[in-house]
């Protein structure tokens, strides 16, 4: 039943994460805001939440900063497989389309977070300000850096329109009603990301697993099927920019979720457990990384799809071994 009982509470928590989704676009569908920011901050932030709870509850209420570690670094590793799986299926479309300069700024940034996460966890970024690591405190000021680079990256003309993929057909909602809904959909996100949480604990004892395999496998995918099912629709609709910000904006956004999670820890935080699966992630999901950037500096046919292999197997390569 417990196997049957966290499928059910995923699934719950991706249909709200796309209903989330719909009420944002409707609530900004007729601002100047650029096609790169809603990609890349709004839309991806809604579909970050999920990470969000999950982690706090699994280091908060659980006490198991690896199942919040695990989480992070398996949906930022399962985001970019899934994103280089979809540009080998539409790569010649992918090889034709625009995408913004920025993005490859933004991706220095996310591997800048993980050489500070390795950083901390080789014993060198160990100290910590109060109840706060020094890892955190340099994740949130380089975050800073990232999203200025979002909020900028309107060098490539996005229709907004495209946001539109999944909203509910009915445009006749008041704002009201639509934030009132939104807020519906949130606090059902953070009610079934927690139970979401605790059934992967129950699951990870269950079959002996450790807490940054749980997490990456039992948090990580399912938390980021949100950003996997935006990253589909728009793929099909050929507007490859917003895809990928939807997805380099997600990544980025994680990271600053284990900042909150080690400020709310108030206690070792984090960063306190770590056994070699969390190496892993580091290795693969830094690796991943740098050929996305590779892909994005060099937009050649060949090169992308070296470079998207490289990536899919990078995932691959963790769950084997």
């Amino acid at each position: 039943m417990i196997y049957l009982e966290y499928l059910a509470a995923a699934v719950i928590v991706v249909v709200l994460s796309i209903k989330a989704s719909d009420y944002i676009d409707l609530l900004d569908k007729n601002t100047k805001l650029s096609g790169a920011f809603l990609g890349g901050i709004m839309l991806s932030a809604v579909t970050s939440l999920p990470e969000l709870f999950t982690s706090i509850s699994a280091t908060v209420l659980l006490e198991r900063p690896g199942l919040c570690m695990g989480n992070i670094l398996g949906s930022d590793l399962f985001n970019l497989g899934a994103l280089a799986f979809f540009i080998l299926l539409f790569s010649k479309n992918f090889a034709k389309g625009k995408v913004s300069k920025s993005y490859r700024h933004v991706t220095v940034v996310v591997l800048v977070i993980y050489i500070l996460i390795t950083l901390n966890f080789a014993g060198i970024l160990q100290f910590r300000i109060l109840h706060l690591s020094i890892t955190s405190v340099l994740i949130a000021l380089i975050y800073g850096l990232g999203a200025k680079y979002l909020a900028v990256a309107d060098d490539v003309t996005s229709d907004e329109a495209v946001l539109d993929y999944h909203s509910e057909s009915s445009t006749s909602l008041s704002v009201k009603q639509i934030g009132v809904r939104f807020f519906f959909a949130a606090v059902g996100i953070i009610a079934f990301s927690i139970i979401l949480t605790y059934l992967t604990d129950e699951i990870s004892v269950k079959l002996n697993l450790g807490q940054g395999l749980a997490g990456a496998i039992f948090l990580g995918v399912a938390t980021s099927l949100p950003e996997v099912t935006s990253t589909i629709a728009l793929f099909k609709m050929k507007n490859f920019n917003i895809a990928v910000g939807n997805i380099i904006g997600s990544n980025l956004f994680n990271f600053i979720i284990l900042v909150v999670a080690d400020v709310l820890s108030m206690g070792s935080g984090v960063y306190a457990t770590f056994d070699h699966q969390i190496e892993n992630l580091l290795i693969f999901g830094g690796t991943a990384t740098i050929l996305f950037w590779v892909m994005l500096r060099f937009k050649k046919a060949t090169i992308q799809t070296v470079c998207a292999l490289g990536m899919v197997a990078s995932y691959l390569g963790f769950l084997l071994i």
